[in-house]
């Protein structure tokens, strides 16, 4: 059977580099044509109207999928949606001024996964969403935009509420991929994403780059799993001031990875025009490293950050602090109350805290406060149940 449904818009979209940065130019001509070939819903393109999937359809995402501003993207609980295993050349981006509403259950989550036959990291691009809350590459109060790294698309403003939609009960599969070292996709990438927007019960498992990237925005997003990212796991930049609360990190041995989290302060390839650096509140976390020389958390460009309860086992390194930005010290943060860790337990960690070559002479109990006994991380047997991979 084959159905041609509506032609929203057919036109020629540019991937490009992040503003500013030299990432050569790749052209991919797409069109937004719904169409059905032997039952399979294919989609592509910009849409313009709001598009509503459904189980009784079975669906194939072929390239980018782009909802335009004032649109909704509506996915049921328990829905399974394919993307063709083409890289960064298919995933889906939420533009500034629409929504996703991806409202799974526990048992009837919503899984986006690859399509191929037998499916690897990197098969797709993931979900982007771009929204008009603050980020610290423009000017504080502007409404000054930013563009994503891949694809050109605009992102940020002063809008410290701006509401994407939702995310909940949603897995994330063989995602992720970069163009070169200035352009990449994750499994989640948040592009200026504002705290009116629902992160909830969001697993990214197996992809080739970050699993969850924050480039500023004020987002709070809870129950997060990462499952073997290939590059960092946690990943925030531009300022991000939200909140992360139960995070479960799983690095299995065999899979190369970067660090649990990676913590920029402000975007380094262009420079604080705002004048602040990330600072979000992290509680309720479990990293589990392969033995490997990684590290479990790294601060850096002057990043702040406050985390509570915390596990860590398995890593080379476990807390790095590291001043690499002059005149914008990290471990000024810590002097200033802006950065602490209470109540943190190491187990076969090799070097717990690291703090070298600092603007600011600091101590391991400048940096860690409370009992390490008190740390229980996050209960992830509970909330993770019957929804996530493994």
């Amino acid at each position: 059977m084959k159905r041609n449904l509506l032609i929203l818009l057919s036109f020629t979209l540019t991937f490009m580099g992040c503003e500013r940065d030299d990432t050569s130019d790749i052209e991919i001509n797409i069109t937004n044509n719904p169409s059905t070939s032997d039952d399979v819903i294919e989609l592509s393109g910009v849409f313009t109207e709001d598009l509503t999937l459904s189980n009784s359809e079975e669906y194939l995402i072929t390239g980018p999928l782009l909802m335009a501003e004032n649109t909704t993207l509506t996915v049921p609980a328990g829905a399974e949606i394919k993307v063709a295993p083409v890289g960064v050349n298919a995933y889906i981006a939420i533009l500034p001024g629409a929504q996703i509403n991806a409202a799974g259950t526990a048992s009837n989550p919503i899984v986006f996964t690859s399509n191929a036959g037998t499916p690897s990291s990197g098969d797709w691009g993931g979900i982007v969403i771009c929204g008009k809350a603050p980020i610290n590459s423009t000017a504080d109060g502007s409404d000054d935009t930013a563009t994503t790294e891949v694809g050109g698309l605009s992102y940020g403003g002063n809008i410290p509420n701006d509401d994407s939609g939702r995310l909940e009960y949603v897995r994330l599969e063989y995602v992720g991929g970069a163009i070169d070292g200035n352009a990449e996709l994750n499994g989640l990438s948040l592009y200026a994403v504002g705290n009116g927007t629902t992160i909830d019960y969001v697993q990214i498992f197996k992809g080739s780059d970050d699993g969850f990237e924050f480039f500023g925005g004020t987002v709070n997003a809870s129950h997060l799993v990462v499952t073997d990212a290939e590059d960092d796991s946690i990943d925030w930049t531009e300022g991000y001031t939200g909140s992360l609360t139960d995070v479960y990190i799983i690095q299995n041995e065999g899979i190369g990875h970067d660090s649990g989290f990676e913590m920029d302060g402000f975007n380094t390839d262009f420079s604080n025009e705002g004048g602040y650096f990330s600072a979000p509140n992290v509680t309720n976390v479990t990293v589990i490293g392969d033995n490997d020389s990684g590290r479990a958390f790294r601060l850096r460009a002057g990043s702040r950050g406050v985390f509570s309860n915390v596990l860590v086992s398995n890593f080379g390194r476990g807390f790095v602090i590291q001043d690499d930005e002059p005149g914008q010290a990290t471990s000024q943060g810590v002097l200033d109350g802006d950065t602490s860790v209470t109540d943190i337990s190491f187990t076969d960690v090799d070097s717990p805290v690291v703090l070298s070559d600092l603007e600011n002479v600091l101590t391991e109990a400048d940096v860690i406060f409370g009992n390490a006994a008190n740390a229980t991380g996050t209960d992830f047997a509970t909330w993770g149940a019957n929804w996530t991979a493994n």
